[in-house]
C-alpha cells in the first residue's frame, strides 16, 4: 500500500525556520516527488519539486532561496527546508508522489499525504 506522511509543521514566528519531512512507502521505482502547500481560501500551489531520475530541483519563484528540497539516501524521505519563514507561508503542506513530468502542476501527481500544518506568526 502506497502511503506517503508528513510531519515536522508548526507554529513559528516570521524569520525562523523548519524542516518538513515526508515518509515514503509502498513504492516501487523512481518517481517525481514535490511538495505543495494550501492556504485557507486558496487554491493548492506546488512549491517544489524533486526528480529521482535525475536529481534535478525545481522552486517555485515565490520560495526560491528560502526553501530548500531533499531526500535521504534511500530516497525513502522527503524533505523541506524553509527559511526565513513569512506570514504568508502560513499553509498545510503536502508532499505529493508522480511518476509523470516533475512539474509544480497538482495533476502530475497521484499519490498525496495528509499535509502538515505551518503557522507563521509576527
Amino acid at each position: 500500500q502506497v502511503q506517503l506522511v508528513e510531519s515536522g509543521g508548526g507554529s513559528v514566528q516570521v524569520g525562523g525556520s523548519l524542516r518538513l519531512s515526508c515518509r515514503a512507502s509502498g513504492f516501487t521505482g523512481r518517481r517525481c516527488m514535490a511538495w505543495f502547500r494550501q492556504a485557507p481560501g486558496k487554491e493548492r500551489e506546488g512549491v517544489a519539486t524533486l526528480n529521482q531520475w535525475n536529481g534535478d530541483s525545481y522552486y517555485a519563484d515565490s520560495v526560491k532561496g528560502r526553501f530548500t528540497i531533499s531526500q535521504d539516501n534511500a530516497q525513502n524521505t522527503l524533505f523541506l527546508q524553509i527559511n526565513s519563514l513569512k506570514p504568508e507561508d502560513t499553509a498545510i503542506y503536502y508532499c505529493a508522489a508522480g511518476v509523470s513530468l516533475c512539474n509544480l502542476g497538482t495533476a502530475a501527481y497521484k499519490y498525496w499525504g495528509q499535509g502538515t500544518q505551518v503557522t507563521v506568526s509576527s
